[in-house]
């Protein structure tokens, strides 16, 4: 089995900062892109950043600049550092991860999501 969980979420004033981070655990033989989305309520779930185990980064438009993206691969977690945060960042965040099992069988995970508020 394997399970991604996410912390750091929460309320903050707008122009504030965020860290979530997202650990993967279970019967992990490798993990290619590590990422997050996220999902505003009556919107569709999108993609925030993702970045592949060669350190190659994706980033929605409209969090360059603002959003950071990193991953410690020994401990398979990736953070998400967020600055300058916007009340139209409000949503709930979900780690994302395309993970190969020690069956050397390849999947697509998903954490539980963790909410972000960011109040005006």
């Amino acid at each position: 089995q394997v399970q991604l969980v996410e912390s750091g979420g929460g309320l903050v004033q707008a122009g504030g900062s965020l860290r979530l981070s997202c650990v993967a655990s279970g019967s992990i033989f490798s993990i290619d892109v590590m990422g997050w989305y996220r999902q505003a309520p009556g919107k569709q779930r999108e993609l925030v950043a993702a970045m592949t185990s060669g350190g190659r980064i994706n980033y929605a438009e409209s969090v360059k600049g603002r959003f950071t993206i990193s991953r410690d691969n020994a401990k398979n977690t990736v953070y998400l550092q967020m600055n300058s945060l916007r009340p139209e960042d409000t949503a709930v965040y979900y780690c994302n991860a395309d993970i190969t099992t020690v069956w050397r069988l390849t999947y697509d995970y998903w954490g539980q999501g963790t909410q972000v508020t960011v109040s005006s």
